[in-house]
Formats: C-alpha cells, sequence, structure tokens
C-alpha cells in the first residue's frame, strides 16, 4: 500500500513540475534580455538587471493593451450570452417533457461531436453577408454559438438533479414559470453556472482558430484579440530576436486564465461532482 502511494505521489509531483517549471521559465525569461537568454537560458535575471521595459513594450509596441481590452470584452460578452442562453435552453429541455424534446437535446449535443473547422467556410460566407467579418460582434456571435452545445450539456443535468418539488412550490405560491425559472431555479444552479462560465472564459480567451479566420483579415488589427496579437509577436520576434517580449506577451496572455481558476476553483469542482454527470 506504501509502495503504490509512493508511486502515485512521485507521478503527480513529476506531472506538477512537467507543467509549472515551463511556466515559471517563461516568468523569468519575461524579465531577461536577448542576450541573457541565449548565454544561460535557464539562470535568474541578474541583480538589477530585471527587463520590466518588456511589458511596457509588449503593452505599448506591440499593441497588448488593445488587444487586450478586445479580448476582455468578446470574452465576458460571450460567457454572459452562453450562460445565459444555455441556461433558458437547459432549464426547458430539463423540466418540460416533450415529444421533440429528447431529439432538440442531442440535436445540441452534436455540436459536441463534430468538428468546428468543418463549418468554417459556410460561417465565413455568411458573416460576410451579415458584414460582420473582421469584428468583434460577429466574433461574439461566433463563440456563442460555438458554446452553447457544452452549456446545455452541464446545465441540463443540473436542473435534472434539482427536487421537481421547490419548482412546484414556487408555482403554487404564484410565480409563474418564468418567476420560477429566475427566482427559484436559476439561483439553485449556481455551481453549474459558475462551471460553464470558468470552462468557457478558458476556452474563448485563448481561442485562436476562429479569431485567425473571421478578425485577422482587417489591416489595422482593431479587432484582434490576445492569441492573435501574440503569433504577430511571435513572428516578429523571430526576424528582430525580441524574445524577451514574447515571453512579457505570454505572461500578460496567461495570468488572466489563472487568477480565474485559482479564484473559482472549488466552485469549479464542485459544480463538476454535483450535478454535470446526472442526465
Amino acid at each position: 500500500m506504501k509502495i503504490s502511494r509512493t508511486l502515485a505521489f512521485l507521478s503527480l509531483a513529476g506531472y506538477a513540475l512537467w507543467v509549472v517549471l515551463p511556466m515559471v521559465w517563461v516568468g523569468w525569461s519575461s524579465f531577461k534580455t536577448d542576450d541573457a537568454i541565449f548565454r544561460d537560458a535557464f539562470a535568474l535575471p541578474a541583480a538589477g538587471e530585471w527587463q520590466t521595459a518588456n511589458y511596457t513594450r509588449a503593452w505599448h509596441e506591440a499593441r497588448f493593451g488593445e488587444y487586450f481590452l478586445n479580448s476582455v470584452a468578446v470574452t465576458l460578452s460571450s460567457v454572459a450570452l452562453i450562460t445565459l442562453f444555455g441556461a433558458m435552453a437547459a432549464y426547458a429541455l430539463a423540466r418540460f417533457a416533450h415529444p421533440l424534446g429528447r431529439a432538440v437535446f442531442w440535436l445540441f449535443l452534436a455540436g459536441l461531436m463534430l468538428p468546428a473547422q468543418l463549418a468554417m467556410v459556410p460561417l465565413f460566407f455568411e458573416l460576410r453577408a451579415l458584414g460582420l467579418l473582421n469584428s468583434l460582434p460577429g466574433l461574439v456571435l461566433v463563440y456563442t454559438a460555438n458554446g452553447l452545445p457544452f452549456a446545455i450539456f452541464i446545465l441540463a443535468g443540473f436542473f435534472r438533479s434539482l427536487p421537481r418539488a421547490l419548482h412546484e412550490a414556487a408555482v403554487m405560491d404564484g410565480c409563474s414559470e418564468a418567476g420560477a425559472f429566475w427566482r427559484v431555479m436559476l439561483p439553485l444552479a449556481r455551481p453549474g453556472l459558475v462551471t460553464v462560465a470558468i470552462f468557457q472564459f478558458i476556452g474563448v480567451w485563448k481561442e485562436y482558430f476562429f479569431a485567425f479566420l473571421l478578425v485577422n483579415g482587417d489591416p489595422a488589427g482593431g479587432a484582434r484579440t490576445l492569441p492573435l496579437g501574440l503569433a504577430n509577436l511571435a513572428i516578429t520576434a523571430q526576424y528582430r530576436a525580441d524574445y524577451g517580449m514574447l515571453f512579457a506577451g505570454l505572461v500578460l496572455v496567461t495570468l488572466p486564465i489563472l487568477a480565474v481558476y485559482v479564484l473559482l476553483q472549488k466552485h469549479l469542482v464542485k459544480g463538476v461532482t454535483a450535478g454535470a454527470v446526472k442526465g
């Protein structure tokens, strides 16, 4: 028993080091000059040589400030719409019996089974016809549609796990169906809502494929998000050898994801175990 526990501990510790050490290395490399990175890649920055200017140049020269605001706007809007519409659809599918209810539920789940790349060509032309190509609203619309299947899958299990007596009591007390949903059922599904919000925040924040195809065609780059800015910075770094600024950009992209996960991880674990697998 002790041997198995020791092996499990060593395996998990090794995996943790495998994941954490590259992130730590990127963090301290973002404070080094290019010469210091090439001279001794794994050494800490020398005392008095911490290059905080890498972050300043990434924020201003590489336009990370503008891209950061774009990513914040797109991510928050997409997560809010996914959570709202996903909760409404999941509640209707979980609480009301309808001959087509099961078929509609599986139709939504088909969005999890089919690769999004299959829809890129028609999606591109559709957004162009609507005048939403190379725009943040178009990107929000695509992210919302892409995130709804996951949200409905998770939240439908939550609403099914809630006692039906709570809904009946709310209706008997005078609540309409809409009132019972907003005042009683939706607050009780908060762990599921937080779970969906965390997963969608992480997914949308770091998403590159849709952004590259749908908003990268604007020469001015006014609708670019952080992943696109980081990719452009990586290309620039190859020609100018400005790896310090590149690592600073990596840190700026990664920190919000880590902060959200650390702050909400207990809600994430509770949400996954409470009702996400029930159906």
